[in-house]
């Protein structure tokens, strides 16, 4: 043994005691688009969506619970749509709004889930940088109309309680039609154009750690300089999201002061009855959305910015049937009265 070197002794470990190699998904190369940052032409680049691809029974569980979901969301909405067209008792203000509420959570939810669904039966998902612009676009847009028309809604409720003798004259149908109107019209130049006319330039790997292409997650990729658009952006969230969240608090205070000058209960309980329901929605997606696109942001994608978006783009679209049709009795009206006339026929 005095004559063996330290250096010529080997360790070699029993076989068997190697762990296992880590399962490292395999991405494909990224591509730029555009003019890359050498200034060279380039061609389409390609993003791929991590979302749960690397904890594939997490990733089983969620594609069911977001198929049950989105499901939900279109027998939900399309009930809501389909018993206020069909009864005419459902022709006022207060409903017309709602049938634009659940005609715009159809769209919004079927502009992202489906494709969401389908990537998580794939083990990596990749999208184009036109779908992915695509869905980034549509999904915001039709979050600014929807921040718009509870202000709308926010606004007839208002009318209703605090001035109920004028209430048919002052929303008829001319005002009604210019609320949503101008809602779907003003969301389409705060966001569609804006983001149309931004100069995305991307580098490096394309990898986006979302379920979604979601406007914060892909301008963290992009390698331009995008410093006037990103406060750009930050003033269209506050006139997307802080001034209707403003007027919605303020005509919920309007509506506040007048309900506690009523001396009889019966006038409160049909007023919070009235506003419970909108109230509700209001809450659910303003505090999401103020969460994700007001609130600071970090450099990176955290689990707490996806469980937010999910919260906003597929609970939010799935609770607004449920909320209106288990709290209101018109609705409930509605469906009895249709039943009965299938049944008769």
């Amino acid at each position: 043994m005095n004559g063996l070197k330290e250096s010529n002794l080997i360790y070699r470990k029993p076989p068997g005691s190697e762990p296992p190699p880590k399962m490292i998904p395999h991405f494909p190369p990224s591509r730029s688009f555009g003019r890359g940052v050498d200034g060279q032409n380039s061609t389409e680049i390609s993003f791929v969506l991590l979302g749960l691809s690397q904890y594939p029974r997490a990733q089983t569980a969620f594609f069911c619970l977001l198929l049950l979901s989105y499901t939900i969301t279109l027998l939900g909405n399309g009930l809501i749509l389909l018993l206020i067209c069909y009864d005419r008792r459902l022709h006022t203000p207060m409903y017309f709004f709602l049938s634009n509420l659940s005609f715009l959570d159809v769209c919004y939810t079927t502009a992202s889930v489906p494709q969401v669904l389908v990537n998580c039966l794939v083990s990596v998902p990749v999208v184009s940088l036109g779908q992915c612009l695509a869905q980034m676009v549509v999904g915001l847009y039709l979050g600014v109309v929807e921040c718009l028309l509870l202000a709308a809604m926010a606004y007839d409720r208002c009318v209703a309680i605090v001035d109920p003798l004028r209430y048919p004259v002052r929303m008829g149908p001319q005002l009604c039609s210019l609320l949503a109107g101008t809602s779907w019209t003003v969301a389409f130049l705060l966001t569609v154009v804006p983001l149309l006319t931004m100069p995305l330039e991307f580098c490096g790997r394309q990898v986006i750690s979302h379920f979604l292409c979601e406007l914060l997650a892909l301008l963290k990729l992009a390698c331009s300089d995008l410093q006037f658009y990103e406060s750009l952006m930050v003033g269209t969230s506050v006139l997307t999201l802080l001034a209707p969240f403003a007027f919605i608090v303020a005509s919920y205070g309007r509506i506040l002061v007048t309900v506690l000058r009523m001396r009889s209960t019966e006038g409160h309980g049909k007023a919070f009855s009235t506003c419970g329901s909108h109230l509700t929605v209001v809450v659910l997606f303003y505090g999401s959305a103020i969460a994700m696109y007001v609130m600071p942001q970090d450099k990176i994608i955290r689990d707490r910015d996806k469980i937010i978006s999910i919260s906003y783009s597929v609970l939010t679209p799935m609770m607004n049937p449920l909320i209106y049709s288990l709290r209101n009795k018109d609705m409930k009206g509605a469906l009895r009265r249709l039943l009965r006339r299938k049944a008769d026929v």
